[in-house]
């Protein structure tokens, strides 16, 4: 998986973030070794998953020290197994001290949102209906976490508030209807997709009537969502429908089977459990 320039400045400011929060005026336990002492370490996965997060890592000891190497025996993306070495880093003691907090706070999260991730789609795997992520991210990792549901295997629904509509209950009451919604959406920005929210087949109506993009089906019953598809279908398929309330990952596979295009899942980001890995280090002669 590769990372694009705003994904990398994100990284950047993240890390540098994280270190300042927990380097302050400077690492005193780190002090009690030798300036000069070189050490090696192993970085190891304590239980099986999926990788993500390689770069942070980098750069989280190349802020400390350049002179640290790494040398990473898998890649963002890829399945470890139990007690695997996932890394292997040479270099100043202090350095690989000093960071191996923080490196390891991004690589298990960001891994644990990508294992989550792979076992929400492989759910879905021999269907045509994809994950979605929501914004329901650990504020100030939105883009890596992100790109670590890409690395599992989901799909990214909006990046924020910026990219595209998402028109809720709320909105369409400010609005006047869905229809008046919608239609303000398409003055306001003409190029970004227009997803509305629907709470029944009434509203679904009314939500293909004015021509959304994309209709959520929120918390509707799979009856309701299999002739939400049916009738889309009647029409030529106008609109992508997206599933989403109350769905986890036993109901995932029975809720893709309605026919719906995406079911979007905010657990694969808020509930995350962090992959367990571990550092050991080994001074060197």
């Amino acid at each position: 998986m590769t990372l694009d320039t705003p994904l990398r400045l994100a990284l950047r400011q993240s890390v540098d973030m994280a270190l300042a929060e927990d380097m302050g005026s400077g690492d005193i336990t780190a002090q009690l070794i030798d300036a000069a002492s070189q050490a090696r370490a192993i970085i190891i996965s304590r239980e099986a998953g999926i990788v993500c997060g390689t770069a942070w890592v980098d750069h989280v000891f190349h802020s400390l020290d350049p002179a640290v190497s790494l040398d990473w025996k898998c890649s963002d993306g890829e399945p470890v197994s139990t007690d695997t070495v996932i890394c292997e880093l040479h270099g100043p003691a202090r350095a690989l001290l000093s960071g191996e907090r923080t490196a390891l706070n991004f690589l298990q999260t960001l891994s644990g949102t990508a294992t989550t991730a792979h076992q929400y789609a492989l759910a879905l795997k021999d269907t045509a209906c994809v994950v979605l992520d929501t914004r329901k991210t650990i504020p100030g990792l939105r883009l890596a976490q992100k790109y670590a549901v890409r690395c599992g295997g989901g799909q990214n629904h909006r990046l924020g508030l910026f990219d595209a509509f998402l028109i809720k209950e709320n909105h369409i009451a400010a609005a006047g209807s869905i229809a008046a919604a919608i239609t303000r959406a398409r003055a306001v920005a003409a190029h970004a997709p227009v997803e509305i929210e629907v709470e029944s087949l009434a509203e679904f109506d009314q939500a293909l009537a004015a021509r959304a993009d994309i209709v959520m089906l929120d918390e509707l019953s799979l009856e309701d969502m299999a002739e939400a598809v049916k009738r889309n279908r009647a029409l030529g398929s106008p609109a992508k429908l997206e599933a989403s309330g109350s769905i986890d990952l036993a109901r995932l596979r029975t809720v893709a089977l309605t026919g719906v295009d995406y079911i979007s899942i905010g657990a694969l980001t808020k509930h995350v459990h962090a992959l367990d890995l571990s550092m050991r280090l080994t001074i060197q002669a």
